[in-house]
C-alpha cells in the first residue's frame, strides 16, 4: 500500500483594522470614514455592539489617484 500525504490547504487570514487604525495610516478622519460606511462605499464588519472593522484593501480603494498632466515648455 502507498502511504498518502494528507491534502493541506494554506489558510489565509484576512486582516482587518479599526476605524482609528485606518484613519491615522490614511489621514482620513473616522468621522468621514463612518460616513463612507454609511453611504454604503466603504464595508464594514462588526464584532459585538460597539466594534467595527474595516479591511484595509477596502479603505485604500476610496483613494484614488488624481491623474497629471505635463506640461511641455
Amino acid at each position: 500500500m502507498s502511504k498518502r500525504t494528507p491534502f493541506t490547504q494554506t489558510v489565509v487570514r484576512r486582516q482587518f483594522e479599526s476605524l482609528a487604525e485606518a484613519a491615522e495610516r490614511t489621514g482620513l478622519s473616522t468621522y468621514t470614514l463612518r460616513r463612507r460606511i454609511a453611504e454604503g462605499r466603504l464595508p464594514a464588519y462588526r464584532s459585538g455592539s460597539r466594534i467595527i472593522r474595516v479591511d484595509p484593501q477596502d479603505v485604500d480603494r476610496l483613494l484614488t489617484r488624481i491623474p497629471t498632466v505635463s506640461r511641455h515648455s
